[in-house]
């Protein structure tokens, strides 16, 4: 009897040093699963990047089987040519934007590519001749020489940017969008005062544009909206901060 006693005793020990231990073996496990959980989100997402990034030789590859579907696509060969520009590949990117420019004469990234290819390849002037030849071909229509100038700020070619933003200014002064673009030009280059100016006379010469009114209020300028659409100008004034 005696025995018998003990072994339950010793039973009810067991039991209650495996309680004890129970909230630490918990704490492992529940370390060891999520270990295991991020590893597996994790492979997870390696997997779908891995299948997104596409060589540029696969990326040339493809875009060489849609051109031979359709060789007058603009924007295959200008793709084309950003990746051999991107390669150094000089005359190779200089013929694929020729062609996407024989296809769409006004293909402005592709225009703005051109210019971007002679000054990288280390030939200035040619990049200002045909920044010239290309703003005087829409020297006389103020949305082509905006668009020609949004294209030459994508490419980070500010001076040329500039020259084609006041080009369209000149063309049509109060262009409330014109205003407008520049503005933001100006804001992407962190100069506030010209920003300002800018935003100011396109919101006065249409009040019913909330970005613009949106950025005056960021550049503290306060916009007084009418209650009815097109009820007189706008008051602007300047916040004191």
């Amino acid at each position: 009897m005696a025995s018998k006693v003990k072994i339950r005793k010793l039973k009810v020990k067991s039991f209650f040093l495996w309680l004890g231990l129970f909230p630490d073996f918990s704490l492992i496990l529940l370390i060891l699963c999520i270990t295991l959980l991020l590893g597996c989100n994790n492979t997870r997402t390696t997997g779908i990047n891995t299948a997104n990034q596409i060589s540029s030789e696969e990326k040339k590859a493809q875009l060489l089987k849609s051109l031979d579907r359709k060789f007058n696509d603009p924007d295959a060969h200008f793709e084309l040519g950003q990746l051999y520009h991107a390669e150094r590949q000089w005359a190779d990117a200089e013929w694929r934007y020729n062609r996407a420019l024989n296809f769409d004469p006004v293909h402005w990234p592709a225009q703005a590519a051109m210019v971007t290819l002679y000054i990288d390849s280390g030939d200035p002037a040619k990049a200002k001749n045909y920044a010239d030849i290309y703003m005087s071909k829409v020297s006389i229509s103020a949305d082509q020489s905006l668009e020609l100038a949004l294209a030459f700020q994508n490419a980070q070619l500010d001076t040329y940017a500039t020259a084609c933003f006041q080009q369209a200014l000149s063309l049509a002064p109060n262009s409330p969008e014109i205003h407008k673009k520049i503005g933001y030009y100006y804001l992407s280059r962190n100069d506030k005062v010209k920003a300002e100016e800018h935003f100011v006379l396109s919101y006065q010469f249409d009040n019913r544009q909330p970005d613009v009114a949106y950025e005056l209020g960021r550049l503290g300028v306060e916009v007084r909206i009418p209650q009815k659409a097109g009820q007189g100008s706008n008051n602007l004034d300047k916040i004191n901060n």
